[in-house]
């Protein structure tokens, strides 16, 4: 990359001083990786659900999601994915962004909506690797370095193979910083997918020909101190539908004999799922204990009560996964880890918030009515499937850029 004179000052300025100390979040996983930094807050969801699809569409890659230090939320969202590796961005010293860059060595790097650093980009384009900017957005490119070294900032973006942009206004803004507008493509906004969980055909067709007829609801990650409230909201379902069949997966599967007990103490008629067949006429609870058939009972159901959200626990569990199948969301208030997700369903209209037993118990009623549930629903759907295209877009980017390096190495 030839030096601008915008980019010999910054580095020069950046570069006073020690080396701020370089410590890798773990070992660089062997073959592919691509590195994706989501410098915007909130945006790690995104970033995070396509990293999974990444790994998923292409055996033996690994992804390395980066967040600003300053933008580490206090809890962050799981994954179960062992490729993928979340870590914090390192300061945009010269020498500390080659070291980044030696240790990671990564394939292409996708970076969102802005707030670009000199030192990075220039980097790694010295060492061939691609880049691509997708969701950028205006206040992406308002710091005070934008706006007095706009020349510095053109020529950063002139070495991005693709640029995306999700707004008319992010549009006008790199415009203004000197690309031409055939440069830039229009996007929707990246946003989380939702997992679409698996399951058994053969489970799914046989427990609901067990069941057919019977309102279900399911309650999900539910902990210990939860439990009562959702056994008073069932109750208080059954005497309005006798037929109600509630579906319990508790947070912690080994407390499934516990659950089971307190159940039958308080006179409910409870079946153990896998141990002794099909729930019959009779039966008012199933208990689930395995994670794993998650996805067949969100099928199941066509509404959903999501634990871990009426008192403090680990902070919520993805609604996304819920709505991702079909089932409509209910929650409680302490959902800090999953905020920004249970707020787009809510929003749209696809998940509602109860605090109490009797708040539970009232809209399990009215959402088993399957008019109400299919409402939901949908909505939820619509809101899982809105960024799928740009997702799908940057996957296919990234595929194809990956795919001609490996052909020319």
């Amino acid at each position: 990359m030839a030096r601008s004179l915008g980019l010999s000052a910054y580095r020069a300025f950046t570069g006073r001083g020690g080396v701020p100390p370089f410590t890798p979040v773990a070992k660089r996983p062997t073959g592919e990786l691509v590195w994706c930094h989501a410098p915007e807050p909130g945006s790690l969801f995104a970033i995070q659900d396509l990293a999974i699809r990444l790994c998923r569409s292409r055996p033996g890659l690994s992804v390395l999601i980066t967040v600003p230090q300053a933008l580490v939320p206090v809890d962050l969202p799981p994954c179960s994915e062992a490729d993928v590796l979340i870590d914090t961005l390192p300061e945009d010293h010269p020498t500390l962004a080659k070291t980044f860059i030696d240790y990671w060595q990564p394939d292409a790097c996708v970076w969102a909506w802005g707030r670009l650093h000199p030192n990075m980009i220039a980097e790694m384009t010295t060492q061939a690797c691609p880049m691509f900017l997708i969701d950028a957005d205006s206040d992406g490119f308002d710091g005070r370095r934008d706006r007095w070294l706009r020349d510095l900032t053109r020529d950063l973006l002139m070495h991005f193979s693709a640029i995306m942009t999700r707004s008319e206004a992010g549009m006008q803004r790199l415009v203004r910083l000197g690309l031409a507008r055939k440069d830039i493509e229009l996007t929707p906004a990246l946003q989380a997918g939702g997992r679409v969980l698996p399951c058994m055909d053969s489970d799914l067709a046989d427990l609901s020909a067990a069941v057919v007829g019977r309102p279900i609801w399911f309650a999900n990650q539910v902990l210990e101190g939860e439990l009562n409230t959702v056994l008073t909201a069932h109750r208080q379902g059954l005497r309005l539908s006798h037929r109600l069949l509630l579906i319990l997966a508790p947070a912690d599967p080994k407390q499934a004999d516990v659950f089971a007990q307190r159940m039958e103490d308080q006179n409910f008629r409870v079946l153990r799922w896998g141990d002794a067949g099909y729930p019959d006429a009779s039966t008012q609870v199933m208990i689930a204990d395995d994670p794993a058939e998650i996805g067949l009972f969100y099928r199941l159901a066509p509404v959903s009560f999501l634990g871990n959200s009426l008192i403090n626990g680990s902070g919520g569990c993805d609604p996304f996964e819920a709505a991702a199948l079909g089932s409509a969301v209910l929650y409680g208030p302490k959902v800090r880890r999953y905020l920004p997700l249970y707020t787009r369903l809510a929003a749209e209209g696809a998940a509602r918030i109860v605090n109490d037993a009797t708040a539970l118990g009232t809209a399990v009623n009215r959402l088993i009515a399957p008019d109400q549930a299919a409402t939901m629903a949908q909505a939820g759907w619509d809101v899982i499937s809105r960024g799928a295209a740009v997702t799908d877009k940057v996957i296919d980017l990234v595929q194809e850029t990956l795919d001609q390096r490996e052909a020319t190495s």
